[in-house]
């Protein structure tokens, strides 16, 4: 029964990460909402939109950017253990109006499924749209294929409109609902999980 070596691993780490403090690990104390950032930026973990460029190709503007993923010794401490991790990659493409709200013109995502396998050891990384896994012997070549997009299409150039103003936000979000249902609370209550990205933005212009 070899295919079920990682599924007892995933098992066990929840387990352990529910045992009392002195039968387990304890977690961090839990800050404040307003301290959780900063203790991210401290501690060097969390995501960040490092650049993005807006391109004309053809009928359609496409987006290029680069995500650095900086992964918590907890977060990392899972995957070891069989847990995978979801990723959304969430672009949005918006018109600036100076009374109102601004109008979002589209909403898209890419979703990524990062695991380790301890029988292969290696780390798979699975596009949950369009079904591709690639393969990799180490957690830093897998997360660089999360970190890049390429021509990914974000507006037809017939909804562009002159003299009005467009920018192309870009959010980085790791689902922890989609994490185990006994690590959940863990979660969302130790901030070395808090590892998603704010939202950035950049012009699109003509």
């Amino acid at each position: 029964m070899r295919a079920s070596a990682n599924n007892k691993s995933l098992l066990l780490y929840c387990f352990l990460v529910w045992l009392p403090p002195a039968l387990g690990h304890a977690d961090t104390p839990v800050p404040s909402t307003s301290e959780v950032p900063v203790l991210s930026r401290v501690e060097g973990f969390g995501v960040v939109v490092k650049n993005a460029e807006i391109a004309l190709q053809g009928d359609s503007y496409v987006l290029a950017a680069d995500i650095d993923y900086q992964l918590s010794p907890r977060a990392k401490e899972a995957l070891q253990n069989g847990v995978p991790l979801y990723w959304d990659i969430h672009v949005k493409t918006q018109q600036h109006r100076d009374f109102f709200w601004d109008k979002t013109l589209s909403k898209s995502a890419i979703r990524y499924r990062i695991q380790y396998h301890a029988l292969l050891n290696m780390y798979r990384v699975r596009n949950e749209g369009g079904g591709e896994i690639y393969n990799f012997s180490t957690l830093s070549a897998a997360l660089d294929l999360m970190s890049t997009i390429r021509d990914f299409r974000v507006m037809d150039k017939a909804f562009y409109e002159s003299g009005k103003r467009y920018a192309v936000g870009i959010k980085v979000t790791l689902d922890r609902d989609a994490l185990p249902l006994p690590l959940r609370p863990v979660a969302y209550a130790n901030p070395q999980w808090y590892l998603s990205s704010d939202w950035t933005l950049w012009p699109l212009t003509k």
